[in-house]
């Protein structure tokens, strides 16, 4: 059975350009970077080349602004707890989107609990945040605010240039994490006044076991993570070179390929939103225009979210759900509650997040599936009949 991965959204393949690319700094260039001697350098001569191509994926003044992590979760404590520690001395406010990772809710959540304000920020059905109520919740005391470029469960691309101008007018730090938009949309971190931006290799088809935070020149954040000093004190460890170069030239990639990779996915997700939609009781999730090109996100009456990804994987297809079921909690979908679903609601999705693989003939195959998958639910599900009787 052929297999239709369209789960890019949660691990991507590594590039095979990208692996043969960071092959060497495996098994030749084994050197570590803080070595002064010859095979050190090398490694750490890796290294800033590949922060010199993810600063210029981003569009940043410089590579000495891109602090490499171990992963996005790092990156985004990094960010959250870091600027919030070290500028305790202009505020105690933080503020986050109701719809952002749990790497992001959960370290503002900890900053609560050692006494500092934590304010949600609403978004509206299909995942904007609300501008108004942003310019009413921020104070003189709003240190920093995180708005995720875009959400990986539904898509929804925010306005990050109009969210950074409020946030700054009022004295205060933007986070983004850009982990979802990375490689699929174009991101100039000074156009948009982005202070903080979090990355991740894994996410650009590069080595998992990499992130990155950019840090705007003048923004000062403390460590988290301390040790031997490594990327400017802020993230000590040994730095996993392969990794590393390898997310370097993901970010390559991507930029490169980004313009002609959205425009032929583009057409294929609308095509899979529109054969999906035919079926009975299904409804998009996110914004309909405003999203990822990469990003189909659906959600059914009366099912499971679990066993729809269950059902789809013995057709050979990989999907993946918001519902609680994927997740480790007995809670379903925080995003989808946030914009306005019931929990009966948000515990049927179905997310598509296509690939460098996906093509145009995979529409009708899956569609199929979801139709089969669907109805074979509903005709075991005790809410169905319900709703047909």
């Amino acid at each position: 059975m052929p297999r239709i991965y369209l789960d890019h959204a949660s691990s991507m393949p590594v590039d095979s350009r990208v692996f043969e690319f960071a092959k060497p700094y495996l098994r030749e260039s084994w050197g570590n970077p803080s070595s002064l001697h010859s095979v050190g350098l090398e490694a750490k001569r890796a290294v800033e080349e590949s922060r010199g191509k993810i600063a210029e994926f981003i569009h940043a003044e410089n590579e000495s602004t891109i602090i490499f992590t171990g992963g996005a979760t790092e990156a985004n404590n990094l960010a959250v707890k870091g600027a919030a520690l070290r500028n305790i001395t202009k505020g105690k406010a933080v503020i986050a989107s109701t719809i952002e990772h749990m790497s992001v809710l959960n370290p503002m959540k900890e900053l609560q609990k050692n006494g500092f304000s934590l304010t949600m920020l609403p978004v509206d059905s299909t995942g904007i945040v609300d501008l108004k109520k942003l310019d009413s919740i921020l104070t003189k005391d709003t240190v920093l605010s995180s708005v995720m470029y875009a959400n990986n469960e539904i898509g929804t691309i925010e306005p990050i240039k109009d969210i950074s101008k409020i946030v700054h007018e009022k004295g205060g730090f933007l986070h983004v994490d850009a982990v979802a938009a990375g490689g699929r949309v174009p991101i100039d971190v000074q156009n948009e006044g982005i202070d903080l931006l979090t990355l991740s290799s894994n996410d650009l088809y590069g080595p998992p076991g990499a992130g990155v935070l950019y840090v705007k020149p003048g923004v000062k954040i403390q460590s988290v993570l301390l040790g031997g000093g490594q990327e400017r004190g802020l993230r000590s460890g040994t730095e996993n070179v392969f990794a590393l170069v390898g997310m370097g030239e993901a970010a390559r990639i991507a930029q490169q390929e980004m313009k002609q990779e959205s425009s032929r996915l583009l057409p294929i997700r609308d095509k899979f939103i529109k054969e999906i939609l035919q079926i009975d009781q299904s409804y998009l999730t996110g914004h309909p225009t405003l999203r990822l090109p990469h990003h189909a996100s659906f959600r059914f009456s009366f099912i499971e979210g679990e066993s729809i990804l269950l059902n789809m994987d013995m057709y050979g297809i990989q999907v993946s759900t918001g519902s609680a079921c994927s997740s480790k909690t007995l809670e379903p979908s925080h995003v989808l509650l946030a914009i306005g679903l019931k929990h009966e609601e948000a515990h049927g999705s179905m997310v598509l997040t296509l690939g460098r693989s996906t093509s145009m003939e995979d529409v009708p195959v899956v569609s199929k599936a979801t139709n089969e998958t669907v109805q074979r639910l509903r005709r075991l599900s005790p809410m169905s009949q319900e709703w047909r009787n």
